[in-house]
């Protein structure tokens, strides 16, 4: 059904007459009689009545005219979406790695005082549980990270951009940092302090195996498997069982961290990189612009 018909049907309703609706869309009143006639057609059912020397809607057409109007407005706003002028509207559904989602959180208070009309909604997701919600139309915009030691596929079809990279250390307790050499204060050997680890369990990230395979090739450095015995994809988790003598594990060294634990630097530190992806073409919807843009500054 073309839409151009439905609008001839909306404005014959409200104008009253062919050449009110011809002269409203510059064109013939043959132009458009012949138009209705054909989505008469399509329909099957009878939209028009003669009444005297012009048309006016059946009980049908003003059914249908009523319907269109709804139709058409619905049209307006998906045009306004990818209106490249247009000002960021709608619901912009989001998934992602916690540290990820709370840099959205100055966009979100942004947005919710210029535009008040704009929604974002959070999900706290792994990378790959990411990309499933996109592709089953849940989210729109996936946050995801990888490792320069593990590093993630990004799918077909997909666009993506780097958002940040941040270097990542060892977290040890402090029992175990001081018989580091240094104390664990400075930065060590990626071989030496795997070495040095060699006897400790480690610990995962229980949703996402990026982190013990980044774990398994530093520890490929010095000749063995880790032990990976505790999983956690919280971060102040891992810390808690570090502290408690569990276990040590990756960390971002930008983390301050809590008693009785170290971050101790490596001399070729593994970099955890940060990234925001979504399907193709999307990004000119002006909602995901913007905040893209946003994002990508700060």
């Amino acid at each position: 059904m073309e839409t151009r018909r439905l609008e001839y049907l909306v404005d014959l309703e409200r104008l009253g007459s062919m050449r009110a609706v011809a002269d409203q869309h510059l064109t013939t009143t043959s132009v458009v009689s012949q138009q209705l006639a054909l989505l008469q057609q399509e329909l099957g059912a009878h939209l028009l009545e003669r009444v005297g020397r012009g048309v006016r809607l059946t009980a049908a057409g003003s059914r249908l005219a009523a319907r269109a109007s709804g139709i058409l407005a619905s049209l307006d706003e998906a045009r306004r979406d990818f209106d490249p002028e247009a000002e960021p509207q709608g619901t912009l559904r989001v998934a992602g790695f916690a540290t990820a989602a709370r840099a959205l959180f100055p966009i979100m208070r942004e947005l919710a005082a210029s535009h008040p009309g704009v929604r974002l909604v959070l999900e706290e997701q792994e990378p790959d549980e990411a990309f499933a919600l996109v592709d089953a139309g849940r989210i729109d915009l996936a946050l995801v990270y990888d490792y320069t030691l593990a590093p993630l596929r990004i799918p077909p079809g997909y666009e993506s951009k780097r958002l940040w990279d941040g270097e990542w250390g060892i977290g040890v307790p402090d029992s175990v940092a001081t018989d580091l050499p240094g104390g664990g204060l400075e930065p060590l050997p990626n071989r030496d302090l795997m070495l040095a680890l060699r006897k400790r369990e480690w610990i995962g990230n229980s949703r996402n195996n990026a982190d013990e395979i980044a774990i398994g090739v530093l520890a490929s450095l010095a000749d063995y498997e880790p032990n990976v015995t505790h999983q956690s994809d919280d971060l102040a988790l891992v810390e808690d069982l570090i502290a408690a003598e569990f276990g040590v594990g990756m960390l971002p060294l930008t983390r301050e961290p809590r008693d009785n634990v170290q971050i101790v630097r490596m001399q070729h530190p593994p970099m955890l990189r940060a990234s925001a992806a979504y399907l193709r073409g999307t990004a000119e919807w002006p909602l995901l612009r913007h905040v893209l843009d946003r994002l990508t500054a700060s």
